[in-house]
């Protein structure tokens, strides 16, 4: 009980003493791919943030499908101080799609399935005010994926043969904008 206890005390203390922003990001937004996530305060100059990015597109051109959605929990280490300056950020998160690789853009083939990244964010927080700031990043890494292969035209079953899932290892970019935070407290 007593460690329950103080394990109780040391959550509120730390949390009342950090500093916690929403943000959305306005450069997703645009192309209707919302993108919205939360960051708080772990340290002195170490950060947590988690984001949501989901794409509802059944397509772009009517027929190769861009449906996504993923989660990113990251650690930040801000080099000057915290939500002000550079910062890079290491994460690992699932993703679940049914999307056309770049690389089939020109068949009639796309992919279903779910994946996981391992990479690094690199950004710059640019202070607006006390209660906003620009969080402006760009990331990428190793997404490996489990999928299967299906036609877009109407082709039945799918385009590989493997029994269970397909699976497709890549370096990719994968994040990037402009976040629009506001601090809450």
């Amino acid at each position: 009980m007593k460690k329950l206890l103080a394990l109780i005390v040391l959550f509120f203390s730390v949390h009342a003493q950090s500093q916690t922003f929403i943000k959305f990001n306005g450069a997703t937004v645009l192309l209707g791919i919302p993108n919205v996530g939360v960051e708080t305060s772990i340290g002195e100059k170490v950060t947590f943030s988690v984001d949501v990015m989901a794409s509802f597109w059944e397509s772009f051109n009517g027929h190769s499908p861009m449906k996504f959605y993923t989660l990113t929990p990251e650690v930040r280490y801000h080099f000057k101080e915290k939500y002000n300056g550079f910062y890079v950020g290491g994460h690992a998160g699932p993703d679940v799609y049914e999307i056309q690789k770049w690389n089939y853009w020109d068949t009639n083939k796309y992919e279903h399935g779910f994946g996981y990244r391992l990479g690094v964010t690199v950004g710059y927080n640019l202070k607006l005010s006390d209660k906003f700031l620009l969080d402006i990043f760009a990331g990428g890494g190793w997404h490996q994926g489990f999928y299967h292969g299906k036609y877009n035209d109407g082709t039945p079953g799918r385009y590989e043969k493997t029994v269970n899932w397909n699976k497709s290892g890549e370096w990719l970019p994968y994040r990037g904008g402009v976040m629009i935070s506001y601090k809450l407290n």
